[in-house]
């Protein structure tokens, strides 16, 4: 398989040739910018290939390199939430968040909103919605940064767990000491190619580690020798800690010392020796041939109770079961669950309810003809939905987007925001034309003509649904993956609105205008063939963007 952005834009990755076969831990290695996480998105699906293609994928879940604190949940609200959507029970999903929560260090911080979190607590629930579920293709982008040395640990081990439980974990990190263990395979990524490394090299000996500071922030000297790891103390963007080899070190604090401006060096110790990853040496590995082919088997854990009697995922303990249809059905509920309490939670549905709210009031007044009232809430209804469809496509930040993607892909993610989009539009649609019928007068426009109620209201409400279908195909076209830019985005939702609107031949006018000349002559014009021919808008629109989301991520 090969990716460029864009059909014109350079190659990032070409002619790569894969197989990943359950029971395998792959590290991918590569300079900055060779294309690590790339390769990475594409393999946990979020991204699709520019040519060739990846088969036989199994159950998915990935943890991006920042994971994004900006969600309206508590640590424990969101892993419920992902676990739902991987296809988990709630009472399953809140067991098995407690557990993973617990074992990572972060049992006291269950209830906490995710933005109050620290970094490092944040990517603990950025690794554990990944492991909730028992993946069988665990794809790790940089997990263990951020993450305490206890945490790190706690990682290593469940990793080990996942290939122990026939899985296939995929990760990059830039210590070179990460799951050092002899049942790795490691890949090279460099000229947009993919190599195996066939032998390691030697053990380099104890590395140490090097406490420096400066006296205003400034960037390291370059060239340093041994390329050593480089972490930055948050709190303190003047002070770096650097992990290198024993052997360079003494380089290392030369540089420091002599630089200009000179770096003080603040501690300096000797890390123990890694420690090999615990899978059996005697798990086979498959040289690499072929596009990622096979399905390991799903695995559903069992929970064991820890010490204080709060359940986590056991080790060792899994029983095989085969995939089903339920849990895709369930997780793509969950999903529109999940998009539906982020944007009410977020509050962003305030403003285009307000604004139909105080258009409704202006527009609708008590004892005015009824069918004259139906086609104004209509007509209003549908750049409401524009707005809360866009709204629902861009509410996810795109790290916790590309999590969602790759837990039941990106198409189904994307259709899930569309869904909940028209969804909420629905149901405002719903109070209005309510509203409508309690306050207006059954009679024409002259209110010389009677206007049968029963037939009224199904006209109003076809014609409600039918603008809140073409809402939801405007609102689909206007944002991402379509529209990226903001600017762009809300005036061609603006514009897109009142073409509905207006256009000769749209559903939307259609029946909007039905209800208004019907109430000439008292007359209710059902709008069946309006609602059709928006329902069919609205679904080319859902195909054509989640199709665009599958490619574009």
């Amino acid at each position: 398989m090969g990716r460029r952005y864009g059909p014109r834009g350079p190659w990032v990755l070409r002619g790569l040739d894969l197989d990943l076969p359950p029971h395998t831990l792959v590290r991918i290695e590569g300079a900055n910018g060779a294309g690590k996480s790339t390769l990475l998105r594409l393999l946990a699906g979020i991204d699709a290939p520019a040519e060739g293609h990846v088969t036989g994928r199994p159950r998915t879940a990935y943890v991006p390199e920042r994971f994004p604190p900006a969600l309206p949940f508590t640590a424990a609200g969101y892993l419920v939430h992902m676990g739902r959507v991987h296809g988990l029970p709630t009472d399953r999903a809140a067991a098995r968040a407690q557990g993973w929560l617990t074992r990572f260090g972060a049992a006291e911080h269950a209830a906490t909103p995710l933005w109050e979190l620290s970094k490092g607590t944040a990517q603990k629930v950025a690794v554990a919605q990944a492991l909730l579920a028992e993946p069988e293709l665990l794809v790790l982008d940089e997990a263990w940064t951020g993450l305490d040395a206890a945490a790190r640990g706690a990682l290593d081990e469940a990793v080990a767990e996942r290939i122990a439980d026939g899985a296939t974990v995929v990760f990059v990190d830039h210590d070179p000491r990460r799951l050092a263990g002899p049942a790795g395979v490691v890949y090279r990524l460099e000229g947009r190619a993919l190599t195996p490394v066939t032998g390691r090299p030697a053990d380099p000996g104890p590395y140490v580690r090097i406490g420096a500071t400066c006296g205003a922030p400034a960037a390291l000297p370059p060239g340093l020798p041994g390329a050593p790891e480089v972490e930055r103390d948050a709190g303190n963007p003047a002070a770096v800690r650097l992990t290198t080899t024993a052997a360079h070190s003494d380089a290392v604090l030369h540089a420091l010392i002599t630089a200009r401006p000179p770096w003080h060096i603040t501690g300096l110790s000797r890390l123990p020796a890694a420690v090999p990853s615990p899978v059996p040496d005697t798990v086979p590995h498959r040289a690499p041939a072929g596009p990622v082919r096979g399905r390991a088997p799903a695995v559903e854990g069992t929970l064991a109770p820890a010490r204080d009697g709060t359940p986590f995922p056991a080790r060792g303990t899994a029983t095989r079961r085969a995939r089903a249809s339920g849990p895709a059905v369930r997780g793509q509920a969950a999903v529109m669950r999940y998009q539906a309490a982020l944007l009410a939670r977020s509050q962003r549905w305030l403003a285009p309810v307000l604004l139909y709210a105080a258009v409704l009031g202006i527009g609708v007044r008590a004892g005015q003809p009824l069918l004259d009232s139906l086609g104004y809430a209509a007509a209003v209804l549908l750049p409401v939905a524009a707005w809360l469809t866009r709204l629902c496509v861009t509410q996810e930040p795109p790290a916790a987007r590309a999590v969602t993607a790759a837990a039941v892909g990106p198409a189904r993610s994307h259709l899930a925001a569309l869904s909940t989009g028209f969804a909420g539009a629905s149901v405002l649609g719903g109070v209005g034309t309510g509203i409508v019928l309690l306050i207006s007068e059954p009679a024409g426009t002259g209110h010389t003509v009677a206007v049968p109620l029963l037939p009224a209201a199904l006209a109003g409400a076809l014609a409600a649904v039918c603008c809140a279908l073409l809402g939801t195909a405007v609102g689909a076209l206007c944002a991402r993956p379509v529209v990226h830019r903001r600017g762009w985005s809300l005036a061609a939702m603006l514009l897109g609105s009142l073409l509905a609107l207006v256009a000769e031949g749209s559903p939307a006018r259609a029946a909007v205008s039905g209800l208004v000349f019907g109430s000439l002559t008292g007359t209710v014009h059902v709008p069946l063939m309006p609602a059709a021919g928006a329902a069919a808008a609205a679904a080319a629109a859902a195909v054509l963007t989640s199709r665009r989301a599958a490619v574009r991520g």
